[in-house]
């Protein structure tokens, strides 16, 4: 029997009382894994209503003792680590270990949001005017929503609801509706650690139900990761409706690949980043950019791409696994034909790729162009498969313009020997987040994720410093005590005396 993936509504989980459900489906088989609920309005209203109630009495929670939930809760993420990773590995496909990394990214924002006390300290100042002083203080919003995309079904939820719950908020999570298994036992988890009711929920939906949390008068903010269009509408949308809303979208990540670099270096790491995941991750490198005579290793950069094997999640020796859906997988054909048919040069074309078992997965091999202009289909869309497309220029000042030129700014690497290079490209880039020597530049939690350009709508960024600041409001207080000395008569103006 398949099965039914029920909400965490008020402390409770249920099954939903929808007429209309979503099958989750396994990549490589096609099989029906489970059915995920498209949450009633019925059910969207009382999830922000405990979540609106429970908040009057977790803001006043101590924050060492959220602190604690969040120590308790990455111990248990850390116990269930390779069951997490399994489950994630059956519905998106991946390969168990690009799983298991999946989840340890995420419980490395979890052990940062154990920091919360610090990270949430205010400013104090005496004597800003004769006996006045002056402090801030950092308090939570309120309500807050996080709706999360296929593609890391456990880091990015770990992204949103522990810092959001540790700065004393409460939160509603609405995950991918193509893989809500895993989001789904990283709330079961988060109760088991002993998180009261109300604080975290669950629904489960699609577009209808997104809509409806964000124009919702009780939500505060909203935290999104996924596609241009839906980042865009995420945005427009919640702002209209006086929210704050941080949306993470689309990339166009490039590699620039200096005459001076390593060269075994350059295409392991080049390999990796393009086809890790299948190519399905917002900071894949699927873009390089080679710089004067290190065009040479395209050659050799083909004949190894071409080694690379996807298969099933179980298959230790498979590179990456199928894409998410046939969808995805249809997309990613029709951005290879243009390209064929604009005329870039296909040098290794996975466009007719199998794997012996598995008939019905949403297969595709590594692909590798060259020739490409920035005109083409296969430069000015975000890919998302295991596609690499090739640029030639004479010089690192042309490389950069060329990034620089792309609408999109969320990672981009620089491969080389030479500091000066370095420097004069992290420094005119502009694009949030640089590697050196480093093809995909996620930054530790500690640090925010800053995508910018058309990568990134809103102002701050996930996790790390800026997340906090995103999901607390400031508040100021400024106080005198007065003594009994004789008032001089009333000051008539807004100076502070």
């Amino acid at each position: 029997m398949t099965k039914v993936l029920p909400q965490l509504i008020n402390g409770e989980w249920s099954e939903s009382r929808s007429r209309e459900w979503i099958d989750v489906t396994d990549p490589a088989t096609q099989h029906v894994l489970a059915r995920a609920p498209k949450a009633t309005p019925e059910e969207i209203e009382a999830a922000i209503a405990s979540a609106k109630n429970a908040f009057l009495s977790w803001r006043e929670v101590p924050i060492s003792e959220r602190a604690r939930l969040m120590l308790r809760y990455q111990h248990l993420l850390k116990e269930h680590h390779d069951e997490l990773a399994e489950i994630l590995a059956r519905e998106t496909g991946k390969t168990l270990a690009d799983a298991k990394g999946d989840v340890w990214r995420g419980i490395e924002v979890v052990e940062h949001a154990a920091n919360v006390a610090s990270l949430m300290m205010g400013e104090t100042m005496e004597n800003v005017a004769r006996e006045i002083d002056t402090a801030s203080w950092m308090q939570p919003l309120g309500v807050c929503v996080g709706i999360t995309p296929f593609n890391f079904p456990a880091m990015i939820p770990l992204w949103m609801f522990p810092l959001a719950i540790a700065c004393g908020n409460t939160f509603i999570l609405k995950p991918s509706e193509q893989d809500p298994l895993t989001p789904n036992r990283l709330a079961e988890l988060f109760i088991e650690a002993g998180a009261p009711a109300g604080v975290l929920q669950v629904l489960h939906g699609a577009r209808e139900q997104v809509d409806a949390l964000l124009t919702h008068p009780d939500i505060r903010a909203i935290s999104f990761v996924g596609s241009v269009p839906v980042g865009q509408h995420v945005y427009r949308t919640g702002t209209a409706h006086l929210k704050r809303v941080q949306a993470f979208a689309g990339a166009k990540n490039h590699m620039v690949i200096m005459p001076d670099a390593h060269k075994d270096q350059v295409l392991s790491n080049l390999i990796g980043a393009s086809c890790g995941a299948a190519g399905q991750r917002c900071m894949a490198i699927s873009t390089a950019v080679f710089v004067g005579d290190s065009r040479a290793w395209i050659d050799e950069l083909a004949s190894q791409m071409a080694e690379l094997r996807p298969g099933h999640w179980q298959d230790p020796q498979a590179a990456y696994g199928p894409l998410i859906s046939p969808q995805a997988k249809q997309r990613v054909l029709h951005l290879i034909a243009a390209g064929k048919a604009e005329g870039a040069e296909c040098l290794v074309d996975g466009s007719h790729c199998t794997v012996a078992g598995y008939p019905d997965g949403n297969w595709l091999g590594p692909t590798l162009f060259r020739g490409v202009t920035p005109t083409m289909s296969l430069y000015r869309e975000e890919i998302f498969g295991p596609v690499l497309i090739c640029l030639e220029v004479e010089t690192l000042e042309q490389a950069i313009a060329l990034v620089n030129n792309n609408p999109y700014g969320n990672g981009t690497s620089l491969f080389t020997r030479s500091g000066g290079a370095a420097r004069q490209f992290q420094h005119a880039v502009e694009v949030g987040q640089v590697g050196i020597n480093v093809p995909i530049p996620v930054p530790l939690p500690f640090f925010s994720f800053t995508g910018w350009k058309g990568s990134f709508y809103g102002d701050l960024h996930a996790y790390g410093k800026q997340a906090v600041r995103f999901y607390s409001e400031t508040k100021t207080v400024t106080s005198r005590w007065f003594d009994d000395a004789p008032v001089s008569g009333p000051n008539m103006t807004i100076q502070l005396k």
